[in-house]
């Protein structure tokens, strides 16, 4: 019971604050122009509901397509994102190779350039 009465007593304490707010002359104006404005759109409505159905249509299949094509991107991004999970490692390995192939090719220039170093120094001595 105590319930029914707590939201009788907002019902009836916004009735009253309504009412009290309307004492303002502005307030009043505003209310007029607002109330005006709400009957003109519910009565086109009224007289016009093919137009607010198709109107209504028309919005959702815009929401739809755009759901999709950014459903269609998410996929797309993901499919990027996979290809890349798979071709890293690959491409760690290749550089891995390309790696440990300039080295060897280093070490072994370093060598050979060590052996003509010590070949000059060996015929300068001489």
């Amino acid at each position: 019971m105590s319930k029914n009465l707590f939201l009788k007593g907002m019902f009836y304490g916004a009735l009253v604050g309504g009412a009290l707010s309307l004492l303002d002359k502005k307030t009043r104006q505003d209310m007029k122009v607002n109330v005006k404005k709400a009957y003109e759109q519910v009565s086109y409505a009224v007289r016009h509901p093919e137009e607010i159905t198709e109107n209504v249509k028309e919005a959702a299949e815009k929401i739809r397509n755009a759901i999709e094509q950014v459903s269609e991107d998410i996929s797309y991004i993901t499919d990027k994102v996979d290809e890349i999970r798979e071709l890293t490692p690959q491409v760690k390995e290749a550089l891995k190779e390309t790696k440990s192939t300039f080295t060897e090719l280093g070490d072994s220039l370093s060598e050979d350039l060590l052996k003509e170093g010590n070949v000059a120094e060996d015929s300068a001595a001489k």
